[in-house]
């Protein structure tokens, strides 16, 4: 389980792609107590470290990504060199900072705008259908695995507002319009809308 809250922004260093999966190995300087076997969010996507090192000033680590997993997310767009939103898995007694926030991506939304609002930076997003449900204003959202708190919904689009540090801290600084993110909708909304079913 992750909060949403991004501890990195890590470094792909390498990238093995085939049909059906992907290898990648990723840089970190802010994520030290790695181990094998433990769930670290890749913009927003939970994966498993299968093997660690240290490299320079911190640690390069090694994750699989399923042919499930592709399919699903934004990560078959990621080459060598690009940088990607971290953040480690919650362990029993840390302190709960933004949402609920499993790692399992429900789909992608496509950045249709940015706009400055004020010293926040305003972004809307274009959903699938099927996850429109899901959105409410003032409700929680994780994209590319940072919490984020919905300011409007009109009927497949919606906005968020980032503040500075948010920007200067993870990689939404270099996104730019038709730019596609990972998105996982709030954990409580779809138990809630599913139980009405």
């Amino acid at each position: 389980m992750f909060t949403g809250i991004v501890i990195d922004v890590g470094i792909i260093k390498s990238l093995k792609k085939t049909k059906k999966e992907i290898e990648m190995t990723i840089y970190t300087e802010n994520i030290t107590s790695l181990k094998e076997g433990m769930s670290i969010s890749c913009a927003g996507i939970c994966l498993t470290v299968v093997s660690f090192k240290n490299y320079e000033k911190g640690y390069l680590f090694n994750v699989f990504a399923s042919n499930e997993t592709l399919s699903k997310t934004t990560l078959s767009n990621y080459e060598e060199g690009n940088r990607i939103n971290l953040e480690k898995s919650l362990a029993l007694g840390d302190e709960m900072d933004g949402h609920i926030v499993q790692g399992h991506v429900d789909g992608v939304a496509e950045i249709t705008k940015i706009e400055q609002d004020g010293e926040s930076t305003r972004f809307t997003f274009k959903i699938e259908p099927n996850l429109v449900k899901f959105i409410a204003p003032k409700g929680s959202v994780a994209l590319d695995g940072t919490s984020l708190t919905v300011n409007n919904v009109d009927n497949d689009k919606f906005d968020v507002n980032l503040i500075p540090y948010t920007l200067a801290h993870t990689t939404w600084k270099h996104n730019s319009k038709g730019d596609r993110v990972n998105i996982e909708v709030d954990i409580l909304s779809r138990y809630v809308l599913n139980n009405k079913n």
